[in-house]
């Protein structure tokens, strides 16, 4: 064993505890240059790729194309059209000049709903019918309650993990950090103005029911009597949302029928009413001679029973006659002998004394009128 001294050996590079060294760190900024210089080579070489792209002849050919050529025009022109209408629709809402049958004023619905199933503005109309119908198939077959509580769930767990786990790692919450200054509030003059349109929708329904249920016009009445009695039977064999389809297709597509078809429907309506009006004629005229011939019959009897009535009377009179001529005359009760004024006793001339005798005295000394005697 010797008594020598340790000598230096050669310093370590790095270490197992990872600690740094000045060839690790030259290593590493060599390195992060290294992927910075990778990193602009590959997005100088995309955009450059981007540009090329663009600038290439046969993109500028497809771009102007579509954007200039008779497809983009097209699209252009529908879509101007179909602002436009839309915004005739929204202009439409007017309170009608007329009145209903009691002088009450009309809601401004009845015109918006007269301008859209009239088919004045025909893109309007068409995408408010396929909107309805893709609504109801929606309802029908995709599971909206269900994704609406997903979405609130999701949206209510990453809030509160973010906030949550903000608060744990830099102790203040991410979530948090976005609260606006102030939270959103309706305006007073949107709610108000909402709420009276919600009120002039509801009373739209409400006087239409009364209007229908009233007989203001009675082939409305009629119209809304046949589609009761259909769908109280189609509702035994259809669902729900098969009847409100074919309540919805009615609804839009009878007008557009009526209006494409409107000379012919008009003629055979016409016919119908003429027939109508015929054959409501002759049974007045039918009617009106049976019951000529009732009264005829019933005067005829009438008159015969008048006269046996007035035959009948008058041989009761003529027996009644001749018995009471050979009957003896008797006084009729309250008939007795006339009286003359002298007859009766003169009325008292004076008012009777205190402390008279008895009224038959007083009468005896007074000789009618005289002055009556005191009792002692």
């Amino acid at each position: 064993m010797t008594d020598a001294p340790p000598q230096l050996g050669q310093i370590p590079q790095s270490s197992e505890l990872k600690v740094p060294t000045l060839s690790s760190t030259m290593d590493s900024n060599a390195s992060n240059g290294n992927l910075q210089d990778a990193k602009d080579s590959i997005s100088n070489n995309a955009q450059s790729a981007a540009n090329t792209i663009q600038n290439h002849p046969a993109t500028q050919s497809m771009k102007d194309t579509l954007s200039n050529g008779p497809v983009a025009d097209m699209a252009k022109d529908q879509h101007a059209k179909t602002t436009s209408e839309f915004s005739n629709l929204a202009n439409s809402r007017t309170t009608p000049e007329k009145a209903a049958a009691t002088g009450q004023p009309l809601t401004h619905y009845h015109s918006f709903f007269y301008n859209l199933l009239s088919w004045e503005n025909p893109r309007a109309t068409t995408l408010s019918f396929i909107s309805i119908i893709l609504f109801i198939f929606a309802a029908r077959y995709l599971p909206a309650l269900r994704w609406t509580f997903k979405a609130l769930y999701m949206v209510l767990g990453v809030t509160a993990a973010a906030e949550v786990a903000g608060k744990l790692v830099l102790s203040q919450g991410l979530t948090s950090s976005f609260r606006p200054k102030k939270y959103y509030t309706i305006p007073r003059e949107t709610l108000e103005a909402c709420l009276e349109d919600v009120e002039q929708f509801i009373n739209f329904f409400v006087i239409e029911f009364q209007r229908v249920l009233f007989a203001e016009n009675v082939i409305h009445t009629i119209a809304a009597f046949t589609a009761a009695v259909l769908s109280y039977w189609l509702i035994k064999v259809l669902p729900f949302w098969g009847l409100s389809l074919i309540a919805v297709s009615c609804v839009y597509l009878g007008p557009l029928i009526y209006m494409t078809n409107k000379d012919l429907i008009d003629e055979q309506l016409k016919n119908a009413s003429n027939v109508v009006n015929s054959q409501t004629q002759q049974v007045r005229n039918l009617a009106g001679h049976h019951t000529a011939r009732a009264s005829e019959t019933v005067k005829a009897y009438a008159g015969d029973y008048t006269s046996k009535a007035q035959e009948y009377i008058g041989s009761a009179r003529g027996t009644n006659s001749k018995s009471m001529a050979n009957a003896p005359v008797k006084s009729e009760p309250g008939s007795g002998p006339n009286y003359s004024p002298s007859d009766f006793p003169h009325a008292p001339k004076q008012e009777p004394t205190a402390g008279i005798t008895p009224h038959q005295e007083q009468y005896e000394k007074s000789q009618f009128g005289g002055q009556a005697v005191p009792a002692s």
